[in-house]
């Protein structure tokens, strides 16, 4: 039985190494299945604020779905309800066209 453990381990003298490519791998899977797709999914989001026009779609960090009126620099004048308009800053868009995305 510890033949086998020796021979998966290897000897005491590379557990240091094989703890160091141990972590490398966990930090290479967290890169690949966590940290990359978020990253790509901001910049999609960038992408599509940067893109604005009228009669879009769009969801607020805080819930609100809205359709876009009029884009400035950095806000966006947004119709919640046949009516009912708001004033959102462009960094509290969460989603462009939400149906669409599906």
């Amino acid at each position: 039985m510890f033949d086998t453990a020796f021979f998966i381990m290897g000897s005491p003298d590379q557990a240091g190494w094989m703890n160091l490519l141990f972590l490398g791998a966990i930090f290479l899977i967290f890169y690949f299945f966590i940290i990359r797709p978020q990253s790509q999914r901001q910049k999609e989001i960038k992408k599509m604020v940067e893109n604005l026009e009228k009669g879009d779609k769009i969801v607020t960090s805080g819930g609100m779905i809205a359709q876009v009126r009029t884009v400035d620099d950095d806000t966006v004048l947004a119709e919640i309800d046949s009516g009912v308009k708001a004033r959102f800053k462009k960094s509290s868009i969460t989603d462009v066209n939400p149906n669409q995305n599906d």
